[in-house]
């Protein structure tokens, strides 16, 4: 090949490479001034990685929702945050899902523990896995509370800029509509949602449908005093506006009312922990109490032993349960029970069981329905008659089961101990010496 072949090869190449960067050039400036770029930058947005935290979570809420034991604490979490993150179905099943994925991130691991330290005493690692479902409602109880809090703080804040921008449009709901563009807060959702109310052509009665699905009372407040003064205007007391009078009014309230969680919080943080501390040190306690101490072998495996240690169980439950209760800070877990359609209601649905029901209910007029009907009332109690007779009943058809139950395995336990314990010489600090 000649030298001037060679060259002019070199030189076409340099030629298409000069023609391809300036072509490149005019297409990217071309791009820049379209809405190629908008698309771009809109596409970067929503565009995920291969792997997803929330995709994950909406795949395990549909995943949980299939599931029938799981259903039933995947459908108590939505009741709950439903109120929360209002309108927003996207948001409460991310929610719903990723509390239930933690609370099952706990709790199986300790299953599995119990069943592993407590596969000698059947009875004792039944007991335990009760209580752990029982600790699956309080670890998502403390989930929500957690986040009713976190939504009651974001309200001394929105409640803050509400103020300034009150003073800026001297308007309620262009007050409340700016202030609620902040996406990243809770509370904005449910600034849109007051915002809807009010500018609604029937406001009365969409204040009144939002009075039943408001977190808490604060918000409720708020919306009444926003409707009021949109529907007959602010008025001057002492040279201050009412209306913003009332907000600091509401803001104090929900400033004690997060000191008061704060502290409960801070005085229970660990006796949740120490009261269910007897339950999870008593076959632990066991195994050393017999490797030290041999003739306590005896003892814990007859029936006076299992007593005590059912008895111990049953109290540390009791115990746990007061606790719980005296914490819990009536937040959202109030209003979130289905009252329309529960189970009481679906069995008395059934002619049979109705029969049974309707001989125990007081019949209507007496002295006795009455009386009941008063309890009701004062305890503002969302059962009906029939439903709490249904529960009484309910009740105890599993007592009388239970202690069934309990008095053949302990009768059981007593024969065995007769039959199988051999006759046994031992001094109180040394192991036992069997006679042969």
């Amino acid at each position: 090949m000649s030298n001037q072949l060679i060259f002019y090869i070199m030189g076409g190449s340099v030629a298409v490479l000069v023609v391809i960067i300036l072509v490149y050039y005019i297409l990217s400036k071309k791009m820049q001034k379209s809405e190629y770029k908008q698309i771009r930058k809109l596409q970067q947005g929503t565009k995920e990685k291969s792997f997803s935290t929330e995709i994950l979570y909406q795949r395990l809420y549909i995943t949980y929702a299939r599931i029938p034991f799981l259903k039933r604490y995947i459908l108590k979490l939505r009741r709950r945050l439903e109120i929360i993150n209002i309108d927003d179905e996207y948001n409460t099943r991310r929610d719903s899902a990723k509390i239930l994925t933690r609370a099952l991130a706990i709790v199986i691991p300790t299953a599995v523990i119990t069943i592993i330290i407590t596969k000698s005493n059947y009875l004792l690692m039944f007991i335990l896995l009760i209580f752990e479902l029982f600790m699956v409602d309080t670890l998502i109880d403390g989930s929500i509370d957690k986040k009713d809090t976190n939504l009651l703080k974001e309200q001394l804040d929105f409640f803050s800029e509400i103020r300034h921008a009150y003073h800026e449009f001297n308007m309620v709901e262009e007050a409340i509509y700016q202030v609620s563009q902040d996406d990243e807060m809770d509370i904005s959702r449910q600034g849109e949602k007051i915002y809807e109310t009010l500018i609604a052509d029937d406001p009365e009665m969409e204040l009144e449908k939002y009075y039943d699905i408001a977190p808490n009372v604060f918000l409720k407040e708020f919306a009444g005093v926003s409707y009021l003064t949109k529907e007959f205007g602010d008025r001057k007391v002492n040279g201050a506006s009412l209306y913003l009078k009332n907000i600091n009014n509401i803001t104090k309230e929900m400033q004690l009312e997060i000191l008061k969680r704060d502290k409960l919080n801070y005085v229970f943080q660990s006796l949740s922990l120490i009261s269910i501390a007897p339950i999870l040190l008593l076959e632990p306690l066991k195994s050393w109490s017999i490797s030290n101490f041999s003739f306590t072998e005896s003892w814990y495996n007859g029936k006076p032993g299992m007593i005590v240690q059912i008895l111990i169980l049953v109290l540390t439950i009791i115990s746990y349960i007061l606790v719980r209760r005296l914490k819990d800070n009536g937040s959202t877990g109030m209003n979130t029970k289905n009252t329309e359609n529960p189970w009481q209601a679906k069995l008395y649905k059934n002619k049979f069981i109705k029969k049974i029901v309707d001989m125990f209910i007081p019949k209507d007029g007496t002295k006795e329905y009455r009386k009941v009907q008063q309890l009701l009332k004062d305890a503002a109690s969302h059962l009906r008659m029939e439903w709490l007779y249904i529960n009484r009943i309910t009740l105890a058809i599993v007592t009388c089961i239970a202690s069934l139950i309990l008095f053949v395995y302990l009768h059981q336990l007593a024969i065995d101990y007769v039959y199988t314990e051999p006759t046994t010489t031992y001094d109180i600090l040394r192991r036992n010496d069997r006679r042969r």
